[in-house]
């Protein structure tokens, strides 16, 4: 009797074509991989701005990439009077974090620096900056131990206007934060009631400033924080001032 195990193990037509296809996709992914960040590379050492046009966006992902005027005004008030032994986490933000690269490598850099920059992300494109760690909302608390209680200054997108999806998030914050951290929170304005209550530990309250999105959102958009600055003031306090 012939041993079936000597046989050669042959594929359909259809299982060598979705093989291809898969090899295909996956060389794909690496050149277009390399060639982010050979770009980011290169405008690093040149002096360049870094720019979001090499990063499309992806509406299934839910990325919406704010205007430049509005990544780089939060990217400043992450840094605002920062101190050189404090930590930023910038969570499902990519467009505030190259801003805030941007900045940082800028002439008008704030000084001192930040000890440490941290991009929590989805989007493995971002990978080819060394701050990336790889983010699930669905995972919250699946990140690098030394993440935990060791950041001063946040500010975080959650990419849906869902419940599970803001709830999730805030555990990210609240595990991450040191007391008495600097939090910036970009949500839908429908998210009002939940936010303010997940972040009530924070004084997180609704601000004045309203963020812009590079290609409009037909969703309106807040800017919740627990602290005030030039750009923004909690908005019960501009309510008690008309």
């Amino acid at each position: 009797m012939a041993d079936s195990d000597d046989e050669p193990i042959t594929l359909s037509s259809h299982a060598l074509a979705a093989l291809q296809d898969f090899y295909g996709e996956r060389d794909a992914h690496a050149q277009k991989f390399e060639k982010l960040k050979a770009a980011a590379e290169e405008q690093h050492e040149s002096g360049q701005p870094l720019s979001m046009e090499a990063f499309t966006e992806d509406w299934n992902e839910s990325q919406f990439w704010y205007s430049d005027e509005t990544a780089t005004l939060l990217a400043k008030q992450l840094v605002d009077g920062i101190r050189e032994d404090e930590v930023v986490a910038v969570v499902s933000a990519p467009s505030v974090f190259v801003a805030l690269k941007n900045l940082l490598n800028s002439k008008d850099a704030p000084s001192p620096k930040p000890k440490k920059v941290y991009l929590l992300e989805h989007d493995q494109r971002f990978a080819v900056f060394p701050e990336f760690v790889f983010y699930d909302f669905q995972q919250p608390l699946k990140l690098p131990v030394d993440l935990k209680g060791s950041v001063d200054r946040i500010i975080c997108d959650p990419p849906f206007l869902s419940e599970d999806c803001q709830t999730k998030a805030a555990l990210t914050v609240r595990w991450m934060s040191r007391p008495r951290s600097q939090l910036i929170v970009c949500t839908g304005e429908r998210m009002e009631p939940l936010v303010t209550k997940l972040y009530q530990s924070f004084g997180a309250q609704t601000t004045t400033y309203e963020p812009r999105h590079a290609r409009g959102l037909s969703n309106e958009f807040y800017c919740y924080a627990n602290f005030e600055c030039e750009e923004w003031r909690f908005q019960g306090e501009k309510k008690k001032g008309t």
